[in-house]
């Protein structure tokens, strides 16, 4: 939605960007700038920089930035509006009337609500005579009354409309229901328009978000039907990609790492266990969204999923995704157990946490893996075994890692550590031509160098392109060239991106208005990233001269792409009356 220019002027003047970043990132003064290490990727080095004098946040490592209201969007994982309101209860403001975004955000608020009263009827259940199955089944698997209550677990009765009346005499319509997917609609052609309670005879998990909303539910079936377990679809509120079960309570574990397993029961008895730490993908292989979640609250994760191959296949996924965050990763490889929960209950929390001590980092797991693949007491095997093992251990940067793990290797492989080091020097050598070979690649071509991070965003003509950052870099800097602009329109820039950022600025320049970075609006997270991106690397001072020299740039590179000024319009068409006057 568009928000009145004026109010977010206001909004940005009265939540100072380091004061908003400041809540969630340890910033140190250097200079004009603060710094800190970035909360969307992992760092030891801060490169994450603060400029209050601009109001705006860059991080020269992940290339992410903005200003506040792109920050709140980020770190929260919030909409436009929804960020915007945020900030605005957090200033005191009140935030200007839009049917539109008030019609949405009402709409989340009833499904916020709804569910949360779902989570209540299905939680009071557990304890009534219809859920006696299900309170059965939770002491069977060990769950204790206080593990109950901390996960708000409860169960759905057998019947295909318990919650739906329940939830119509608390005042919600079938629409919110559907809305919600806490009920479903007949295909029957005979019942059509027919609703009926989705889950039913299960034990339910509500869902929670990491600001304490229930989003959506889990449901584990009593009987033999199909699924085994049963999860909420996507909705206005619920997303299983970007959430993660029991994050909302193992955000605040101080074992200083959080455990990553496959589902609720096995997050549940590690918490049951005094594991306050873990939490479990919702249904589905962890995601990058997943993990960058995952990297705002730890720099460590202990993978532990099933011992079986699908479970193994899993770890193989998730350690890249998760390396790719920034994480630091191990993994423990359950002995004598299939899942945590079972583990747990047969050996107990010391055992269990002897086993966390002993698991492995990925480099430990990865050769355990490709030694599974090999039978080392043949020959071509064993050849085969060493030079997958000096292939991985040739990425390491540690000269010591690679001299402690090729010796494991080789001693496994019963060679000598000299051999197995020239192996692994062999190895690394042929990466570093690769790597060698592809940054050539890139010096020797300039204009790929230049284009965006974003794969999202690309310049078509590079040469005008850079003037039009030049142009935007410039204005942001001193908004008072725009009145030098002459008939600079946004239709002459060759990225759309560029000319609509620059219209924006003009707009607020002509009505008086603030012009800044940190006030652009109708930018997506990476437009904005880019923009602030351009400011930062585009540090020459102010000059008139520049400025005009980069106008006239972008308008000869829009006249030779054969897009006509109205200037070259008019003259065309008088160059046709004129053909016209002569024929006749």
């Amino acid at each position: 939605m568009a928000f009145p220019p004026s109010f977010i002027d206001e909004l940005v003047a009265r939540n100072p960007i380091e004061d908003v970043v400041g809540q969630y990132v340890n910033l140190r003064r250097s200079g004009a700038n603060l710094f800190g290490l970035c909360p969307f990727h992992g760092e030891k080095t801060a490169s994450f920089s603060v400029a209050p004098d601009k109001g705006i946040y860059y991080c020269f490592g992940c290339h992410k930035g903005g200003g506040v209201i792109n920050f709140q969007m980020e770190i929260e994982g919030l909409s436009y509006p929804d960020a915007v309101r945020a900030l605005a209860k957090r200033a005191g403001m009140t935030v200007p009337e839009d049917e539109q975004y008030e019609s949405r955000y009402h709409q989340q608020e009833r499904l916020w609500a709804l569910c949360k009263e779902a989570a209540r009827f299905f939680h009071r259940q557990l304890s009534a005579p219809a859920g006696a199955e299900g309170l059965a089944y939770a002491r069977k698997r060990g769950m204790t009354k206080a593990i109950l209550t901390q996960f708000g677990i409860g169960f759905a009765p057998n019947s295909y409309d318990a919650l739906l009346k329940a939830m119509k005499q608390k005042g919600y319509t079938e629409e919110e229901l559907l809305a919600a997917d806490l009920v479903s609609k007949s295909r029957n052609p005979e019942k059509s328009g027919h609703v009926y309670d989705r889950f039913r005879n299960r034990l339910m998990f509500p869902i929670i978000d990491v600001r304490g909303n229930v989003i959506g539910f889990g449901g584990r079936v009593m009987d033999d039907s199909t699924p085994k377990y049963l999860n909420s679809s996507e909705t206005l509120i619920f997303n299983k990609r970007k959430n993660l079960f029991a994050l909302n309570l193992a955000k605040k574990s101080k074992l200083g790492y959080l455990i990553l397993v496959e589902g609720y029961m096995d997050a549940i008895a590690l918490h049951q266990y005094g594991f306050d730490c873990a939490v479990a993908s919702l249904g589905t292989a962890l995601t990058e969204d997943g993990a960058s979640l995952l990297s705002r609250y730890t720099e460590q994760v202990v993978l532990i999923y099933d011992g079986d191959q699908a479970g193994q296949n899993a770890t193989k996924r998730a350690i890249p995704i998760l390396e790719k965050a920034g994480l630091q990763v191990k993994v423990l490889q359950m002995r004598d157990a299939k899942d945590p929960d079972e583990f747990l209950k047969k050996f107990g929390a010391d055992r269990f946490r002897l086993l966390l001590e002993e698991s492995s980092n990925r480099i430990e797991y990865q050769l355990n893996a490709i030694r599974k693949k090999y039978d080392l007491g043949e020959d071509d095997q064993r050849v085969k075994f060493l030079q997958e093992s000096a292939e991985l251990i040739g990425t390491l940067g540690s000269a010591v890692q690679r001299e402690v793990y090729g010796g494991r290797v080789a001693e496994a492989a019963k060679i000598s550590p000299d051999a197995m080091k020239l192996e692994v020097d062999r190895a690394r050598k042929r990466l570093q031509y690769q790597q060698k070979k592809k940054q050539e690649t890139i010096d020797l071509a300039p204009a790929r160098a230049l284009q965006p991070k974003s794969r999202t965003i690309r310049y078509d003509n590079m040469k005008s392109a850079m003037a039009e950052e030049s142009v935007i870099a410039q204005v942001l800097r001193e908004p008072a060239l725009l009145d030098q602009a002459g008939e600079l329109k946004e239709d002459m820039f060759s990225s759309g991106l560029l000319g609509r950022v620059y219209a924006q600025l003009r707009q607020r320049h002509e009505m008086g208005l603030e012009v800044s970075a940190a006030v652009l609006t109708d930018l997506s997270g990476d437009e904005m990233s880019h923009i602030t991106g351009i400011l930062q690397r585009n540090q020459e001072p102010v000059s008139e001269q520049a400025f005009q020299d980069c106008i006239r740039t972008i308008r000869a590179e829009h006249q030779a792409a054969g897009v006509s000024t109205e200037e070259d319009l008019l003259a065309f068409r008088n160059q046709l009356k004129e053909r016209k006057g002569l024929r006749s």
